[in-house]
């Protein structure tokens, strides 16, 4: 009878332990008490039959229940058991607390366990429902405070994170990939390793603004480089890869095939759709093809470049995905091409180049409509280049088994090779890069040159008012071009063969059709309405009130001419610019537009700018001072294909950040409130972060707004064009001294290298 009470106590003491102390069965337990309870009173089945029932999700497997009864038992009998299972020998190594309270239980005496023997055995399951009961109740109560609190703590890590974010968030809006915040130290050393690379960038730096030139037309005393870099050979198709005509397969000739590649690769742009783009790349492909060829291929509506096509896909795909590892072995082998080709000793100074590579062969795009487009751009061999070098330095070695066609030794050029290219017939360079002193130079003359305007503009404007008047229709003409030139900073414009380029004109080339004159327009006088396609077949489109000279001028001119026919048909942009010359050396319609660019520039700094503006502020009036001058310029752009989904992105930043805001300064209220009745210094500390919270939201949400204006402003204009070839960056950098703005929020490295001269030499004071 004792040991069936020590079996009955062993089963409680299992069952009850088990039920509090193992995680495993604290949620699903209940249920399976309550069916173990419910089968002791009314289920009588056979044991076999209960062992094949299928258990339901949630209930203890019986045959784990059984383990357990005949585990206690043995203990209760004192019996060594044959084998521990897995679940006891995790009990036995992790739960050393368990076997104390087990021993503590053995150790009570015998009278102790039989009064409480009959109480425990009736009410065991009730004793283990209301056990778990009460945990699954604590558990509970547990998971409603995390999900009380779940929105209030995943709100502070998406502030924290949106915080974090925007601190790297650039200029242009977008996010970099977070990392792991540095400390302190590491980001004192990188730093300080800044600053170091920084002073010795600055020791290297040719200073060549601060040495005497050379004599006019001299442009250096030593040039020494290793000539141009070559594209590589053309490599034949694969065998899988097939060409077909009329539906059969044709194995074409390596020239062939090589121009058959060029087609195949623009498949998916719609130039391959152009007749212009189709009928010029056929009839130059005919050309490389052998006798053959040409005899069997004879419409291109016959030929099939899938294959080509897809072949050409799939390389680009893999390109693509290319691992880490593969990219940096490209990287790499282009590095050490750059080491060899991409650099010159210009007076003993080592020199970068910038297009040291020859352009491989292909099709000939240009822009807009272009008469020549599709037609085949040649490999350029060692047999076409002329080499420039020094007398005293070693000539480049060509390609093994080839020859330049010249070397020659010209110091009153910058170039250190050229060639003609055969689709235009144009001379094609290879020049030092844009930081480099030969190009600083021409910068820095070209600027000094717009200068020089400044001093005789007034008087230019005087000479060409009074000619509007002359006697001379030609001395009209150029009188009204100079008008143009001046007021509206048109180009100049150049003569061309007709039908060798896009139709596209300048101020001189001017056709009746591109001009309408109307009397009154809009509530103006005297309105030019203009409408053509200028340089890079971009369309300048303007409407502008003249002068009533200028009106009556225009008007004469276009007099019994038809649209086809030349408005200034009496002047050419040489004699324009040869005039030009004559009022000042070194005067051309360029400089005329150089310098209403920069005079522009800083009129609109002087009129927007505004020293307590914050830093954002003082960029958004930058930039539309730059604006400004480009849309004189008439320097536009296509909006990015990504403008819209930017847009709202950053909407969207904008909106999360006005709700932050409004959070944070409800909870400044909040503490300013418990701080006035509590002058407690935790308190008023706590105020201090909330009101730098509040301060930074705002900051935040100033920039994000200065930021979208600018986008949409800037959407169909190009900046950057006029920035780098118009605006005298002195003009820039005084601004920025003055403004008190990094100069790294005007000009990125690149542009900062190649106006190093401006940068140092300009005092805040500057005037152009």
């Amino acid at each position: 009878m004792g040991g069936e009470k020590q079996y009955k106590n062993g089963r409680r003491k299992s069952k009850t332990r088990r039920l509090d102390d193992d995680d495993q069965y604290s949620g699903d337990v209940t249920k399976s008490k309550k069916t173990l309870k419910k089968t002791s009173k009314v289920d009588k089945r056979p044991k076999s039959e209960e062992m094949e029932k299928p258990l339901k999700k949630g209930e203890t497997p019986e045959i784990e229940v059984l383990d357990i009864k005949k585990e206690n038992f043995e203990r209760a009998l004192g019996q060594p058991k044959s084998e521990d299972s897995d679940f006891q020998m995790e009990k036995k190594k992790g739960k050393k607390k368990r076997k104390d309270d087990d021993f503590r239980v053995e150790m009570k005496g015998r009278g102790q366990k039989r009064r409480r023997e009959s109480e425990r055995t009736e009410g065991v399951s009730d004793l283990a429902e209301g056990h778990t009961a009460e945990k699954n109740r604590k558990v509970k109560r547990e998971e409603e405070e995390q999900v009380d609190q779940a929105p209030e703590m995943k709100r502070k890590k998406k502030v924290k994170d949106e915080i974090d974010m925007e601190a790297k968030i650039g200029n242009e809006g977008q996010a970099v990939s977070v990392k792991r915040k540095k400390t302190k130290e590491e980001l004192e050393a990188a730093k300080v390793l800044k600053m170091k690379k920084k002073e010795e960038e600055e020791q290297q730096r040719w200073r060549w603004w601060e040495e005497e030139k050379y004599p006019d037309g001299i442009k250096w005393k030593f040039l020494e480089h290793k000539g141009p870099y070559f594209p590589p050979e053309y490599q034949p198709l694969p065998d899988d890869v097939r060409f077909f005509y009329n539906g059969k397969a044709v194995k074409l000739s390596p020239a062939a095939e090589e121009v058959a590649l060029f087609f195949a690769q623009m498949l998916d742009h719609e130039y391959t759709t152009k007749d212009v783009f189709r009928n010029n790349f056929f009839k130059d492909w005919r050309k490389e093809m052998t006798h053959e060829e040409r005899k069997l291929i004879t419409h291109l509506e016959k030929c099939d470049f899938g294959e080509l096509f897809q072949m050409h896909k799939d390389k680009v795909e893999a390109r693509r995905n290319m691992s880490k590892e593969e990219k940096q072995i490209i990287k790499e082998a282009n590095q050490k091409i750059v080491e060899e080709f991409g650099y010159c000793v210009l007076d003993s100074h080592r020199e970068r180049i910038g297009n040291f590579k020859i352009e491989p062969p292909g099709l000939f795009r240009g822009r807009g409509e272009h008469p020549k487009q599709g037609m085949l751009k040649k490999r350029i061999r060692p047999e076409d280049i002329i080499i420039n070098c020094s007398k005293d330095s070693h000539v480049p070695e060509p390609p093994m088994g080839h020859q330049w066609k010249e070397v020659r030794h010209d110091n009153t050029v910058t170039w250190l090779a050229s060639w003609a290219e055969n689709v235009q017939g144009s001379c094609k360079y290879i020049m030092l890069n844009a930081n480099s002193k030969l190009k600083g130079e021409k910068d820095w003359e070209k600027y000094e040159v717009a200068r020089k305007l400044t001093t005789c503009v007034d008087s230019i404007r005087s000479q060409y008012q009074q000619d509007l008047k002359s006697k001379q229709m030609k001395t009209r003409q150029r009188a009204v071009a100079l008008y143009f030139i001046d007021k509206l900073a048109l180009r100049a414009g150049n003569e061309k063969e007709e039908g060798e380029t896009a139709d596209t004109v300048g101020c001189c080339s001017l056709r009746v059709e591109h001009i309408a004159l109307h009397e009154r327009l809009d509530g103006d006088q005297h309105v030019v309405e203009f409408d053509f396609l200028g340089k890079d077949c971009i369309r300048y489109y303007n409407k502008v009130p003249v002068a009533k000279k200028v009106f009556k001028n225009l008007r004469l001119f276009m007099e019994n001419k038809q649209e086809g026919d030349d408005l200034f048909d009496r002047l050419t942009t040489s004699e324009l610019n040869k005039h030009l010359s004559s009022l000042m050396l070194g005067l051309t319609a360029k400089v005329f537009r150089t310098y209403n660019a920069s005079i522009t520039l800083q009129q609109q700094l002087r009129e927007l700018s505004n020293a307590s503006d914050n830093q954002a502020q003082k960029l958004l009036c930058y930039n539309r001072a730059n604006r400004a001058v480009a849309v004189l310029c008439n320097h536009q752009r296509a909006p990015p294909k990504t403008f819209e989904q930017s847009m709202a992105n950053l909407q969207a930043k904008i909106d999360s950040r006005k709700e932050q805001l409004a959070q944070a300064k409800g909870e400044l209220k909040q503490a300013k409130k418990e701080a006035k009745e509590n002058s407690d210094k935790k308190l008023l500390a706590v105020m201090e972060k909330k009101k730098r919270t509040v301060q930074r939201c705002e900051e935040q949400l100033l920039r994000m707004e200065v930021q979208a204006t600018d986008r949409e402003e800037n959407k169909q204009v190009a900046l950057s064009t006029s920035k780098l070839n118009y605006l005298d960056p002195r003009i820039s950098v005084a601004w920025c001294k003055n403004m008190d703005v990094p100069l790294e929020k005007i000009y990125n490295k690149t542009q900062r290298d190649k106006f190093a001269w401006a940068v140092d030499m300009t005092e805040a004071d500057f005037e152009f």
